[in-house]
């Protein structure tokens, strides 16, 4: 067998290994689908309990559904969102499964942490727009109802369950990515791509691109925008001081090597 063929070969057995992993990762979020269904009410129950909490008396306090199968298929939508949430670390455990066996041993050490991290800073955003953003943006928008006495006719709330469901989980996902900023940057830092120093210098640039995606990514009121630029750019400020640790960490390293050799 020549050296043509063997990496052919090498690579076959590669894909197909990934093919496997993505295969089960798959599996597992269709598993988590199946058994969030049976609890969708409660989870529907979860979603919906800060726009609850913002409406008084005098609201509609109801989402309604203008499509016979609406509801359904807004039911199953909420059981595949909950069940990749659920099982996205099984995504990733797949994923390092798969580039572990090419790493040394240090560099699984030195990887380690991201794969940790990831899951966890995911899941973090998707709190901080549960329990900080939905609290305070609610009764902004509920704010334009207006009742008979004070114009014509009554302004009242009548959100379609589809709509409103949508944009919650937008958001849960879209804070999540967000958060990911650390571990990028900090893996951005440790190829060489990026220095500490570098990210200061573009701090203030940073800060207007935060708000941008801010803008972009929350409902249009300054108090949600505030609400994510604000932990982006702590995030931000965490990343410097990683990535010079980082660099710090490599440069003992390089220098132990150098020495010993």
């Amino acid at each position: 067998m020549n050296e043509e063929t063997q990496k052919h070969s090498s690579l076959t057995d590669h894909l197909i290994e990934l093919r496997g992993r993505l295969l089960w990762a798959m599996a597992a979020m269709l598993v988590g689908t199946g058994l969030c269904f049976f609890f969708v009410e409660d989870i529907y129950g979860f979603l919906v309990r800060p726009l609850a909490n913002a409406m008084d008396q005098g609201d509609s306090n109801r989402l309604i559904y203008t499509g016979l199968t609406e509801a359904f298929f807004t039911y199953m939508k909420v059981a595949f969102f909950s069940g990749i949430f659920i099982t996205f670390p099984i995504l990733l455990i797949q994923i390092w499964g798969f580039i572990a066996p090419g790493l040394y041993k240090h560099e699984r050490h030195a990887f380690l942490p991201f794969l940790i991290a990831t899951p966890v800073l995911f899941f973090v955003g998707g709190a901080v727009v549960y329990y900080m953003v939905l609290p305070m943006a609610w009764p902004f928008f509920l704010s334009f109802q207006t009742s008979g006495e004070q114009t014509a006719l009554p302004i009242q709330l009548e959100a379609r369950v589809s709509e409103y469901l949508d944009l919650i989980m937008t958001l849960i996902f879209a804070f999540g990515l967000c958060f990911q900023l650390p571990v990028l940057l900090v893996l951005m830092g440790k190829a060489g791509l990026v220095s500490a120093d570098w990210l200061a210098r573009q701090r203030k640039y940073a800060l207007i691109v935060t708000f941008v995606v801010a803008a972009f990514m929350t409902p249009p009121d300054v108090i949600s925008q505030i609400m994510l630029a604000v932990p982006i750019m702590g995030l931000y400020e965490l990343s410097i001081v990683l990535v010079r640790y980082v660099s710090k960490s490599s440069s003992s390293e390089s220098s132990l090597s150098t020495a010993s050799e």
